[in-house]
């Protein structure tokens, strides 16, 4: 991994060669849903400070990879490091420029004004979960990194028949909408992707003897490293004042 992408000279060196360019870019960013926000929330300053423009799609890391399989083509990808480790071997991504960005926790949800039940334990989840008429995560088989592990969870714990018949099972998206819209009482997913949603309130994380974390990273295409616009956007993600930006969206920055 090369940590010097972490250089705040490297990341005003990039800005300065993008600004420079004759022709405005548009870069191509695909990333995990539970790291979106912070992408979001950094594309004003980059585009105003390059005049390049961000394309920003976001998915399941299971349905990126698949789109990646399948072909499509992308400047910056933020995955988690086993799947920019697997691109690498492939040549999809660059090796070199796999950098670490954060980690974040599964955590707990309700709608807006609702009891909030206690999930300070793994018994107060389980009972949180029992009592729970309608629990909404993300699809299994949907490729998302939370649903995977709950689905795992709930068997380890002997669940899966309580949960099975009032799971809202999502295919991808903000679990949380599903609080709004009455469907469910009671949501899990990964915190950068709850604290988004109006009208529903973080519980919180499960508790740590249950929790799992999920890592993510980011890389350049194989295809753009020598593009100085998308080495810009890869710079401004991580460098130091970044991780300010990434705590605010309910993620811990890597060290």
């Amino acid at each position: 991994m090369n940590h010097r992408f972490l250089s705040s000279h490297f990341l005003c060196a990039c800005l300065m060669v993008a600004c420079g360019t004759a022709q405005a870019d548009t870069i191509k960013v695909l990333t995990t849903g539970a790291f979106k926000q912070v992408v979001v929330a950094l594309a004003p300053g980059y585009e105003a400070k390059t005049g390049h423009q961000l394309d920003i799609q976001n998915d399941t890391a299971g349905a990126l990879s698949k789109r990646i399989a399948e072909g499509e083509t992308f400047d910056v990808l933020v995955l988690t490091p086993a799947g920019l480790q697997t691109l690498a071997t492939r040549g999809v991504v660059d090796a070199g420029s796999i950098t670490p960005l954060a980690k974040v926790a599964i955590g707990v949800a309700v709608k807006t004004g609702t009891p909030k039940p206690a999930i300070a334990t793994a018994d107060e989840f389980k009972q949180a979960l029992i009592h729970a008429k309608h629990v909404a995560f993300i699809d299994p088989k949907s490729g998302g990194s939370s649903g995977i592990y709950l689905d795992q969870l709930f068997q380890r714990m002997g669940l899966s028949d309580v949960v099975r018949p009032k799971a809202v099972l999502v295919p991808g998206g903000l679990v949380a909408e599903r609080l709004v819209s009455g469907q469910a009482d009671l949501a899990i997913h990964q915190i950068s992707e709850i604290l988004p949603v109006q009208g529903a309130d973080l519980v919180g994380p499960l508790p740590e003897a249950i929790q799992n974390y999920t890592y993510y990273a980011v890389a350049l295409s194989a295809r753009s490293q020598q593009s100085p616009a998308a080495k810009a956007f890869m710079a401004m993600l991580t460098q130091k004042e970044t991780a300010e930006v990434i705590r605010s969206k309910g993620m811990m920055p890597a060290p």
